[in-house]
């Protein structure tokens, strides 16, 4: 189970992060109020994905012995009211054969912050 605590931070609109260990910052541009202290959290959202796609493809590569030396993704987030759009471009550096590509391009749709995000989800809300 991966457990996020997010509470209001010094700030304007800040929130900080715990997962864990680790600490991370969100925030909203001035724009819409807040001071840009960090990422927005449809930018965590995009990241998430992003980083799951790269760290899938290397542990991928390496099982298999594959040169893939780096992989590095990029992911926009395109919103209207009736759709969010999320486009993943990879770039794959390291000398491939055209169906090692093709392969890792599967891979990649099977990381598994893709499958949470293509698969059913349920959010629960309650007041504690």
């Amino acid at each position: 189970m991966n457990i996020a605590i997010v509470k209001g931070g010094s700030g304007k609109m800040r929130q900080d992060i715990a997962m864990g260990k680790h600490r991370v910052t969100a925030d909203v541009p001035e724009v819409d109020g807040g001071e840009d202290a960090g990422p927005t959290p449809h930018d965590l959202l995009a990241a998430a994905l992003g980083a799951c796609t790269a760290l899938t493809l290397k542990i991928y590569s390496a099982r298999k012995q594959w040169p893939l030396l780096d992989a590095e993704v990029t992911v926009t987030i395109d919103k209207t009211p009736e759709l969010s759009r999320m486009t993943r471009d990879i770039r794959l550096a390291g000398p491939l054969d055209d169906e090692q590509k093709a392969r890792l391009l599967k891979v990649a749709e099977a990381c598994p912050v893709h499958k949470t995000l293509s698969g059913k989800i349920e959010i629960s809300t309650k007041l504690v």
